[in-house]
């Protein structure tokens, strides 16, 4: 079976977790997935326990705040698949502890990772492709206590660049001690993901014409290395939420914001 006669997915973060349990399920629904992650080691060993599963899986190297990278990857998939039909960014991290630095790492993993990586891929996305971001319920807006910085973040006719400008002036505002005034949380992985789920409800809107489908998804508190043991969900479905906004048929919900196939609000 050629590449083609396949979907593609590609799956950020795709070596442990939610990204790995993503990675397997598609591949058993028949997709070719391409398996990424920062942990080459680790993530080509995912990538090999999934083909003995019997998955069509690959493995590329991505650190999704690295351009040249993100650059390679999509040279690569135009050279091996010609085209992709599903995105997946679900790479993240959830630093200890509380400052200008760690929202600045948070945000560029979280947020830019996702943005610099569906931009640098949207020409590969096929018409009817899905894109789902990966995100949380902590990513609420009702975690923002000013209502002006709500409205800024809901407005339809909020742009990319727009958004990218506020997201960092969050750490500015963390680092000249005054996040809290601007109605900020204390907390970098709530703004990513607060980051994350406008920037979804704006690439939805840009690439409605395209009938591309893109969605946010907050798979729940899940027993992952992130999410700690004492989680009430199990990876499987978890992924499952994940996995559903990726397998959405044509005239399927785009812009929303999504648990185990129901609408969240923002």
């Amino acid at each position: 079976m050629s590449a083609r006669e396949r979907e593609v997915a590609v799956v950020t973060g795709g070596n442990r977790g939610l990204g790995l349990e993503t990675c397997r399920q598609l591949a058993r629904r028949g997709f070719r997935v391409v398996l990424t992650s920062r942990n080459e080691q680790n993530g080509a060993a995912a990538a090999e326990r999934l083909k003995a599963e019997g998955g069509n899986v690959t493995y590329h190297r991505l650190d999704v705040t690295q351009p040249g990278m993100i650059a390679s990857l999509s040279k690569d998939l135009r050279r091996d698949t010609g085209a992709i039909d599903v995105l997946v960014n679900n790479a993240g991290i959830a630093l200890d502890g509380f400052n200008a630095e760690i929202a600045r790492q948070t945000l560029k993993v979280n947020f830019l990772g996702a943005v610099a990586t569906s931009e640098a891929l949207l020409p590969l996305l096929c018409r009817h492709g899905r894109i789902v971001m990966v995100s949380s319920g902590m990513g609420e807006l009702s975690c923002i206590s000013s209502t002006g910085l709500r409205k800024r973040l809901e407005d339809p006719s909020l742009t990319r660049d727009t958004l990218v400008e506020l997201m960092q002036s969050f750490p500015r505002d963390v680092a000249e001690g005054r996040h809290k005034e601007r109605g900020w949380p204390s907390s970098a992985y709530r703004v990513s993901k607060v980051g994350l789920n406008a920037f979804t409800r704006i690439l939805a809107r840009e690439l409605r014409d395209q009938a591309v489908l893109v969605n946010t998804v907050s798979p729940g508190w899940v027993r992952t290395d992130m999410g700690g043991p004492s989680a009430a969900r199990g990876v499987e479905k978890g992924a499952a939420s994940i996995v559903w906004a990726a397998t959405l048929p044509h005239d399927g919900p785009t812009g929303g914001f999504f648990r185990d196939g129901r609408p969240i609000p923002w």
